[in-house]
C-alpha cells in the first residue's frame, strides 16, 4: 500500500504521524511510505532519517495526498486540505467529528474513508490510540494549570504544592479516565491537594486504592461540583464520551462560585469542551478570561511536546496501520472489531452513531 505522511499545518502542531522507525517497519512489510519534506523537523526527525528508513520524500502535501492510498495524520484535516482528499482514500487520524460540523460535512462530501484514532476501541472498552495522547495531555494539564496560577500569567499567585507552613493548592479533576488519572497523579506528585470526581463508583473505588494519600475521590454531580468550586484553585476537565460531544459540567453561573484568578483547563475541548464557557484556543494564544476565571482550552495540548508525543503515538498506531496496509481497510475492519469501531465516515455516509446523533444526520 502507498502510505502518505503530510506535514501537520494546524496552528502550532509540531507532531508528525509516523517516526522514521515506524516508516522503516512499514517499508519492511513491503509498503511504500511518502513523507512531505520537513514533516518531522519539529518533532526532531529530519528528512535524511526518513530516507534511511526507506521512505520517499515529496516536496508538497498535494503530492503526498495525490499518491497515497492511506493518509496518516495527527490532527484532523483543516480547510485547505479538504480539496486534497480523494473518494475512496483512507484517512487515519484524530478527527473528533462531534465537535466540528463543517469538518464532518466536508469529509462526507469527499467520499473518503475516515477512520478515527479516538474511536478505535478494544473489547475491554479501552481506547488504545487515544490513551498515549491522553496520558500526555493529562500530565501537561497540570503543568499548564500550575503555570497559569502564577500572578504574572493572570492567576491568583498560588504555588501548586505550597511550602512548609503554607497549604498547597486545591485541584479538582473532573473525570477518572486516563486523562484524569494522569492529571491527578501529576498534581499529587507536585504536592497539591487533589480531588478526582467520576460518575462510576467502581472507578472511584479503584482510584482510591491506587492514588497517593493527598488524593480524595468524589462522586461527580452538579451539587458536589458546586460545593467544591469555592475552595478550588485549578479545575481539570477530563470528561470523555467516545466520539460524542462532551457534557457541560461547569456552567457560566457556576464560575461565580470560584475565586478570581482560579484556572480551568479543558482537556475535553477536542470534543466540544466540558465547561459552558470553553472555546478552543491555540498554543500561540492559549488562555482567556471569563468572569475573572482563566480558561486554558488548547485543542492539541500534546503538540507542545512533539518529540515525546510522536514517539508515543507511533507506538500505538503502527500495529493498526500495518493491519490496514496489509489487509486493506475493508478486510481489516471485518477481521478486527477494534478497527471497525474506528470507522466514522465511509464514502459519504456516517457510520458512527454518536456523530450522527450529534448533528441529527
Amino acid at each position: 500500500m502507498k502510505i502518505g505522511i503530510p506535514k501537520e499545518i494546524k496552528n502550532n502542531e509540531s507532531r508528525v504521524a509516523v517516526t522514521p522507525g515506524g516508516a522503516r517497519t512499514l517499508t519492511q512489510h513491503g509498503h511504500e511510505v511518502f513523507v512531505e519534506t520537513h514533516a518531522g523537523d519539529n518533532s526532531g526527525f529530519n528528512d535524511d532519517q526518513y530516507l534511511k528508513a526507506g521512505a520517499k520524500i515529496l516536496s508538497t502535501s498535494a503530492e503526498v495526498f495525490a499518491i497515497a492510498e492511506m493518509i496518516m495524520k495527527v490532527k484532523e484535516p483543516i480547510k485547505s486540505e479538504y480539496k486534497l482528499i480523494r473518494p475512496g482514500q483512507l484517512v487515519f487520524t484524530y478527527f473528533h467529528f462531534a465537535s466540528e460540523k463543517e469538518l464532518t460535512l466536508a469529509m462526507m462530501e469527499s467520499g473518503a474513508i475516515c477512520l478515527a484514532y479516538e474511536t478505535v476501541e478494544k473489547e475491554d472498552h479501552t481506547l488504545p490510540l487515544l490513551i498515549p495522547m491522553s496520558e500526555v495531555a493529562g500530565r501537561m494539564s497540570i503543568q499548564e494549570g500550575a503555570k497559569y496560577l502564577e500572578k504574572p500569567k493572570g492567576g491568583k499567585g498560588i504555588l501548586l504544592g505550597g511550602v512548609p507552613g503554607v497549604k498547597p493548592a486545591n485541584v479538582l479533576v473532573l473525570g477518572g479516565g486516563v486523562v484524569g488519572t494522569q492529571a491527578a497523579l501529576m498534581a499529587a506528585g507536585l504536592g497539591a491537594h487533589v480531588t478526582i470526581a467520576d460518575i462510576s463508583l467502581a472507578r472511584l473505588r479503584y482510584l482510591s486504592e491506587i492514588m497517593p494519600a493527598n488524593v480524595d475521590t468524589l462522586m461527580s454531580s452538579t451539587h458536589n461540583i458546586e460545593e467544591m468550586l469555592p475552595f478550588t484553585d485549578l479545575v481539570i476537565g477530563a470528561v470523555l464520551i467516545p466520539g460524542a460531544k462532551a457534557p457541560h459540567l461547569i456552567t457560566r453561573d457556576m464560575l461565580k462560585l470560584m475565586q478570581p484568578g482560579s484556572v480551568l483547563v479543558d482537556v475535553a475541548i477536542d470534543q466540544g469542551g466540558c465547561f459552558e464557557t470553553s472555546h478552543a484556543t491555540t498554543h500561540t494564544d492559549p488562555v482567556y478570561e471569563v468572569d475573572g476565571i482563566l480558561h486554558y482550552c488548547v485543542a492539541n495540548i500534546p503538540g507542545a511536546v512533539p518529540f515525546t508525543s510522536t514517539l508515543a503515538l507511533t507506538n500505538a498506531t503502527l500495529p493498526y496501520a500495518l493491519k490496514l496496509a496489509n489487509e486493506g481497510w475493508e478486510k481489516a475492519c471485518n477481521l478486527y472489531e477494534d478497527l471497525r469501531k474506528g470507522l466514522n465516515i465511509v464514502q459519504g455516509k456516517i457510520v458512527f452513531k454518536a456523530v450522527a446523533d450529534t448533528f441529527g444526520l
